[in-house]
């Protein structure tokens, strides 16, 4: 028997919570009633049993991306969205859980109801909804976890963004690299959540001895990064360290703007900014 996601509305009386296992989601859909409500029980649905199909395939998610298709869905998505990166360096599909996971819910509500605007926020991957001549306000973070605006974007329905991610060393997965925020706009928000975590680690001073690494596995034995060093700790550097470690990571952003696999990328490290692609930012 399926175990049922925790569903509320939020305060406001405008976002839903939606909540199982890891995945927590806060949903948001703008239309009429009729078609709101439709939308809110049609994420509730999609959310229905979507862990337990991620669950089963575990294994293969968390391996390095190959040949061998997910049944799942949603696990094709995440595979989908890390294999153009697998390329250039190590990477397995729960790069792209998160957005992926958003990706769904929010498919499903689009096609429950005809909705003017509408976004799924899984942990701060957002899959987002536009009718033409819609927009969205977002606030970029410079670390997540101590919150604060350092710029401000609007996304349009025309710009062809649908999806919203954040990486970094300060945030809730691990990260190779030693940027604070890593903030990627893409076609979908599994596009983004995987690349967001490629330009993150790519921001980096490897050797440097103000930054403590640690093996993944010594600090989640289950980790897809295995033995891989992931950082905890980045103390002061120069300036001009900073400057070198986020063009290391812009010149990977770059490329895969270049590519088409991102839109655009902020980048931030101890109080610097680098973006690349077409972000255009406005001061917090």
């Amino acid at each position: 028997m399926r175990r049922e996601p925790q569903v509320a509305l939020l305060p406001d009386g405008r976002r839903l919570h939606l909540q199982d296992g890891p995945i927590d989601l806060i949903v948001e859909a703008t239309g009429s009633r009729e078609a709101v409500v439709a939308a809110y029980r049609a994420a509730a649905d999609r959310l229905t049993g979507l862990l337990d199909g991620l669950c089963a395939e575990l294994a293969l998610l968390r391996s390095p991306a190959g040949e061998h298709l997910p049944v799942d869905p949603v696990g094709r998505a995440m595979l989908a969205a890390v294999r153009p990166h697998s390329r250039t360096g190590f990477i397995t599909p729960m790069a792209a859980v998160a957005g992926a996971v958003a990706d769904a819910v929010l498919a499903a509500m689009v096609e429950a109801a005809p909705l003017s605007r509408a976004f799924v926020n899984n942990g701060g991957d957002i899959a987002l909804h536009l009718a033409p001549g819609e927009s969205f306000a977002i606030g970029l973070i410079d670390r997540p976890d101590r919150p604060s605006l350092f710029a401000r974007s609007i996304i349009h329905a025309a710009d062809g963004i649908r999806g919203i991610a954040t990486s970094g060393c300060r945030g809730r997965s691990f990260s190779l690299g030693i940027a604070d925020a890593v903030t990627v706009l893409a076609r979908t928000a599994a596009e983004a959540d995987a690349a967001a975590t490629v330009v993150a680690n790519a921001v980096d001073l490897p050797g440097h001895p103000a930054v403590h690494r640690v093996a993944a596995c010594e600090l989640q034995p289950d980790s897809d990064l295995a033995a891989l060093p992931v950082t905890r700790a980045v103390g002061p550097l120069a300036p001009a360290e900073v400057r070198r470690a986020l063009e290391a990571g812009r010149a990977v952003g770059e490329a895969l703007a270049r590519d088409g696999l991102i839109v655009a990328a902020a980048l931030h490290l101890a109080g610097q900014t680098a973006t690349t692609g077409a972000m255009a930012l406005a001061a917090a």
